[in-house]
């Protein structure tokens, strides 16, 4: 082969992959739900496609939160853990008014992220390490919380946010496609997004040039706790129940695999919101298709993984080109 070949071969590459991790999540979507309209029984219904966007809400809320922190060249493993502490302290408070009970929620996946942003950015434990004591901690403080049990609630106002309709379109639909907007704007739009941005991609070279590297640290893992948290409230009115030993279970894989499918490289440096949000629809429709043709749900996790690791090579592909 001679060099020039070698070259062009390298250049084909190179192309595939960019566009792939531009496009590729957009083209697998539309390819799956052409599947599913021609050889999948009942997927044209409105009924149907209620049960995927109510399933698919919380991931996305999370995704949006880990997208930011994986843009930082972090991770956050603790966002199964938040959304199961905001679930157990929802009937503590929820006697108060369903408001009261929502905000302590939030409140305290707020500052459980606060908590991380501290141990990344003042203390310089490494992201992956930092979120996993949260991540064993965390659940288990909402078990004790809750006292290891499963606990029914009844308040008709906080059911609404996860049983009820706004013009049709289920409640958790319309705050999920909020946030997916508000986090938009907040990258695209915000000094606070610019700069969340340049320290992905090189932290060293934007402590140089001034900016707030620890401050913006914080603020990302606080957003990401935050949004944690709204997912977990979500997933205890849905569910009608606060169950901590199973809300948020495994939500960071399905987290990190939306964000990096997405196109979002676990490099950092780059954000894509909107390739998150096709990601989150994508998984979910991968394991839906896969369990409406009776194949079991371990089946659609080989699946996942097989996805994630093609989106991870191809992000590969294109930082080495």
């Amino acid at each position: 082969m001679t060099a020039a070949t070698a070259t062009a071969g390298g250049i084909d590459r190179a192309r595939v992959a960019r566009w792939l991790q531009e496009y590729g999540v957009y083209v697998a979507v539309v390819a799956l739900l052409l599947f599913n309209v021609f050889f999948t029984a009942n997927f044209l219904t409105l009924g149907n496609f209620r049960t995927q966007l109510v399933q698919a809400a919380p991931v996305c809320i999370v995704a949006l939160g880990m997208a930011l922190v994986i843009g930082t060249e972090g991770v956050d493993l603790s966002v199964g853990a938040v959304m199961a502490l905001a679930a157990s302290l929802i009937p503590l408070y929820l006697g108060a008014g369903p408001v009261p009970a929502v905000l302590i929620a939030l409140a305290v996946g707020l500052a459980a992220g606060m908590f991380n942003g501290f141990l990344v950015a003042h203390l310089g434990i490494q992201p992956i390490v930092a979120t996993l004591a949260l991540l064993v901690g965390g659940r288990g403080l909402a078990l004790v919380i809750a006292e290891g049990q499963l606990v029914q609630l009844h308040d008709k106002s906080f059911l609404e946010l996860g049983t009820g309709d706004l013009a049709g379109i289920p409640i958790s639909v319309w705050i999920a496609g909020l946030l997916s907007v508000v986090v938009a704007l907040l990258v695209g739009r915000t000094t606070f997004g610019r700069r969340l941005v340049a320290i992905g991609g090189n932290r060293t070279a934007s402590g140089l040039a001034g900016l707030p590297v620890k401050s913006v640290l914080v603020g990302v893992y606080a957003i990401c706790g935050l949004l944690a948290a709204v997912a977990g409230v979500l997933a205890t009115a849905r569910l009608s129940a606060s169950d901590p030993a199973d809300i948020g279970l495994l939500m960071e894989l399905s987290a990190i695999t939306a964000v990096v499918v997405g196109g979002t490289a676990l490099t950092g440096g780059r954000v894509r919101i909107l390739g998150t949000v096709f990601g989150v629809i994508l998984m979910q429709l991968v394991r839906a298709t896969l369990i409406k043709h009776n194949l079991p749900d371990s089946t659609a996790q080989m699946v996942q993984a097989a996805i994630i690791v093609v989106a991870v090579y191809v992000a590969r592909e294109r930082s080495t080109r």
